[in-house]
């Protein structure tokens, strides 16, 4: 892993770590969510290539959804 993706695994996990209980999805969800994420084609690197957020963000927050708009994965 390359210096500039550990920095940015870092912000992210503290990020969540410090996100408001309420406005996350349960475990069970983030996990759901975060294995379409794995499995799609626009994942590159942590980031969804259709809409630029890191996966691991949009995953664990209840107001969001997925970013393919032509076959949405989860919501």
């Amino acid at each position: 892993m390359e210096a500039g993706e550990k920095n940015a695994y870092q912000t992210v996990k503290d990020y969540l770590d410090n996100l408001d209980e309420k406005l996350k999805v349960s475990d069970e969800v983030y996990k759901t969510r975060l294995s379409f994420c794995k499995s799609c084609d626009f994942l590159l690197s942590g980031m969804c290539r259709k809409c630029g957020c890191y996966v691991e963000i949009r995953a664990a927050l209840k107001d969001k959804e997925c970013a393919n708009f032509d076959d949405k994965k989860w919501r």
